[in-house]
Parts: C-alpha cells; structure tokens; sequence
C-alpha cells in the first residue's frame, strides 16, 4: 500500500514536472520568437571573434533582448550559435531575438553604426559622415566636406579606416556620366583608373555600397547593368503605338523628362508633351537638349542661353532639329524611364514654369501663351526678366 501510494505521488510529481517544462519550453519559445522590448532601432556591434555569450549580455544591456540565456539557447536550438558574422547590423524596433540572431549571422555589408557617403548631384558633390544615435535610433549627421576640396576632414578619414564603416554612393536622378566619373575620382576609398566616359543615360541614379578599395570601373560596371536591367524591364512592359523604334529612344526621352521637371508627379504629363509632339510632327523645342549641346554635360551651365545658341543649328538643337537628339542628355531614374514608356493620357502640346516649381500645361497655343503671359507677371513680381531667359550676344 506504502509503495503503491509512493508510485502514485511519484506519477503525479512527474506528471507535474513534465507540464512545468512543457509550460516553460513553451514561455522560451514565445520569449524568443515574439515582439522585442526595444521601441527604438538599435546598432549592433559584433567584433571579429566574438563569442554568442559576449553578444548576448551585449544584447541584453542595451535593452534590444529580454533574457540574454533564452538568447543564446535559441540561437543554439537553430545551430547558428557558432555563425556570428563581423560587422554593424541595424536592430529594427521590437524586433524578436530570431530576427536578431538571423541578422548577426547572415553575413554582409554592415546595415549601421558609421556612414561615409558620396552624394553625386546635379549643381554639387559632397561627402557626408553619419552615425547612428543610440538614445534615438535615428542616423544623425557629424560631419561633411566638398571632395573636390581635396581636404578631407580628420573625422572622415579616420571614420573611412574604420573596418565595420558603412561606404555608400548615392547617384542623384539627371546627373551626367561625366559627372558621375568625376565625383568617383575624388574619394580616396575607391581605387583605380576610369579609362573612359560611360554613354550618357547608361548609368543608374541609385544608391550602391562598396567596401573600401573598390574599383571604379567595377562600380561603374555595376550601375550599367542596373540601368541596363531597368530599362529593358520597362520597355518590355510598355504599351503598344508608342513612337520610339528602340529602347535607346525611350531613354533619350526619359533623360529629357528627367531635365524638365523635378515634380514626380508631373513625369507623365511631361512625356505625353513630347510623345504628343513627336506623332504630331513637331519638333520638341525643350531647352535643356540646348544645353547639353552647350555643355557636353560637364558641369552645369549657370547662365541663361544665349540667342545664338537656340539659333545654332546643332544635333541637340531641338528647335532647330527633327525628333530626338542623338544620345541621352543625362541619366534618367527609373521613374522617368517608367513614364517615357507610360506617357499619361493627355492631348497636352505645351507646358511653362507655373511659379510653384510645376508646370502649367496647355493643349493650344492660345492657351499656352496665356500660360506663360502668368508666370511672365510672376517674374515680374519676383524682379525677374520678364522678357525671355534668351540672352542676347554670342
């Protein structure tokens, strides 16, 4: 009787202990796979031979996880405990502590802590260095200098030598190739010799990251083949009657789309000005084709064009010549290349600054010539010429 009411306590007790662990295996796996306690996003540190107990108790001092042991069992349980991967990754908020052992031991580039970024433009380069403030989660600018300066601050450098810095290169949206190759000869963390200007409109307005070292030809090699890759998708993808013979045209005309407006939304109607012109037998007549001709896309022209030059008969000319010009005037975004290839529906023949940084547009002349008799009293107003931005003289 005594053993068999042993027996019976024992069960229960087992029984008991079995629900416990059940309950608590249950508990660890919601702890490890449920929202985390952070509200902020955090930058994660591991350096090279870091050991998961280390980035644990990291982990769970900076508040990203709750319990630095549930933590390392999971990442045991998934068999990546010995994964670790050297570098800066970006926490995002309440992220769970699978999301964070899936970041920390997927490899790549760094995702946080210090930035070094070349920004190409259109009218200027710089060269920016950010880092990520911890009480914030927000990236927050330290330092930035002009790279055709040559002098580059003491805080950039020493951040460029940083080996879990963060190196992007950012490509604004109407930036020529020339300006494109200029900008990567002045930042002393890529290398190499550019051997020759890419074609106008080959290369991609994007962000790309690069590793200290890289070589600018390879860079360059790599925003073709976006641009490439952007521009055979669209044209694969466009509507049937549009007047382009190939996919070069389409991007000659969304370089031009991508030098008249800054309004994304006005992209579209912008191109359905100048496909509307082309099947109409008219000529473009679009000044900053002009200027390219003027410029050869080296650098910005900065002035007014001059009589003469809307006079010259050249290939650029498009009041002078029929169609397209012969190459891209810049390098167009994907929007851009996506509304030369999607023009919006319209039955629009003219557009003029409307003195909000738009466009008013207009289906006749009569109501163009009203269009541009209002932003002539604009200029006035502002105590701008109100004739015409032509400047007379050679």
């Amino acid at each position: 009787m005594i053993w068999r009411n042993i027996a019976s306590n024992f069960l229960t007790l087992s029984i008991v202990l079995l629900l416990a662990l059940a309950g608590a295996i249950a508990w660890g796996k919601h702890q490890f796979s449920g929202p985390g306690p952070s509200n902020i996003a955090q930058c994660v540190q591991i350096a090279p031979g870091a050991s998961l107990n280390a980035v644990s108790q990291q982990l769970a001092a900076q508040g990203a996880v709750s319990s630095a042991y549930i933590f390392r069992a999971g990442a045991d349980y998934l068999d990546k405990s010995r994964d670790l991967k050297f570098g800066s990754y970006l926490i995002e908020p309440n992220a769970s502590m699978k999301d964070i052992v899936d970041v920390i031991t997927a490899g790549g580039p760094s995702t946080c802590g210090t930035q070094v970024i070349l920004r190409i433009g259109v009218r200027a380069n710089s060269v920016l260095l950010r880092d990520m403030n911890p009480d914030t989660g927000a990236f927050e600018e330290i330092a930035r200098f002009d790279p055709a300066s040559g002098d580059v601050p003491e805080v950039i450098a020493a951040a460029q030598q940083k080996p879990d810095a963060r190196l992007r290169i950012t490509v604004a949206e109407g930036v020529t190739s020339w300006q494109i190759a200029e900008a990567l000869k002045q930042v002393d963390f890529l290398s190499g010799e550019i051997k020759g200007i890419p074609a106008e409109g080959s290369l991609a307005p994007d962000t790309y990251e690069v590793e200290k070292g890289s070589e600018r030809a390879a860079l360059l090699a790599e925003m073709a083949k976006r641009q490439s890759a952007i521009l055979a998708k669209a044209w694969e993808e466009r509507p049937f009657g549009l007047p382009y013979k190939t996919p070069e045209e389409a991007l000659i005309m969304a370089s031009i789309v991508e030098k008249e407006t800054g309004v994304a939304e006005e992209r579209a109607q912008v191109a359905s000005v100048f496909v509307n012109r082309l099947e109409q037998g008219m000529r473009l007549q679009t000044d900053p084709t002009v200027i390219y001709g003027v410029t050869g896309g080296r650098g910005v022209l900065d002035r007014g064009l001059r009589r003469s030059e809307l006079n010259a008969t050249t290939p650029y000319n498009t009041y002078r010549i029929d169609g397209l010009p012969p190459t891209p005037i810049a390098n167009p975004g994907r929007e851009a290349i996506q509304a030369a290839l999607n023009p919006a529906d319209t039955d629009y023949i003219f557009f003029v600054a409307d003195g909000s940084g738009g466009h008013a547009f207009a289906r006749t002349l009569e109501e163009h010539n009203a269009n541009v008799a209002r932003w002539r009293e604009i200029e006035s107003q502002r105590g701008q010429a109100v004739d015409t931005p032509v400047q007379d003289g050679g």
